[in-house]
């Protein structure tokens, strides 16, 4: 019994002798893998803090351009407010010259008017014959209808009928 013992004794330590040995190159290796992963890891940390600076970097210069972008689009909305009170001032100004124009054509056609009215029918009839038919025909529309018939019994036939055609209008 005590050589059995002794056997199981001295094989118990051969096969921990090799497991103390395959022990011992595991930590080996876990401690060569464990430097090389701190390795790693410092490397994977200075990657993040580079790309937490360049995040950092990339949001301040995207406020820049957004408040950049803001103000221009402030300038621009008070440029097109003046553009567009000046464009409603011409039309107010446009549509007051239109009616003054209007009312010095107005009173310019009732001077010709009173002019024609105080010629004799013969004389203005001459001086229609010879006008276009249109500046013609509107002299005569602001002459009184007596008058303006004396007129046209006085000129040409054709162009007593082409501007009777033109005042039915």
């Amino acid at each position: 019994m005590k050589y059995l013992v002794l056997v199981v004794f001295f094989y118990m330590s051969v096969f921990a002798f090799e497991k103390s040995d395959k022990l011992f190159e595991c930590t080996e290796i876990f401690k060569i893998r464990k430097g090389e992963l701190l390795i790693e890891l410092e490397r994977i940390d200075e990657q993040k803090q580079a790309l937490e600076a360049l995040k950092s970097a990339t949001e301040d210069l995207l406020k820049q351009r957004e408040a950049k972008v803001s103000y221009e689009a402030e300038i621009v909305e008070v440029k097109r407010a003046e553009v567009l009170e000046k464009e409603a001032s011409i039309k107010f100004m446009l549509k007051e010259n239109e009616e003054v124009l209007k009312q010095i054509s107005s009173i310019k056609l009732n001077k010709i008017a009173q002019t024609y009215s105080k010629m004799k029918p013969a004389a203005s009839a001459k001086i229609f014959s010879d006008m276009d038919k249109d500046d013609a025909a509107l002299i005569l529309q602001s002459l009184k209808p007596k008058i303006v018939g004396k007129i046209l019994t006085k000129m040409d036939a054709k162009k007593a009928s082409d501007l009777t055609l033109i005042l039915a209008k």
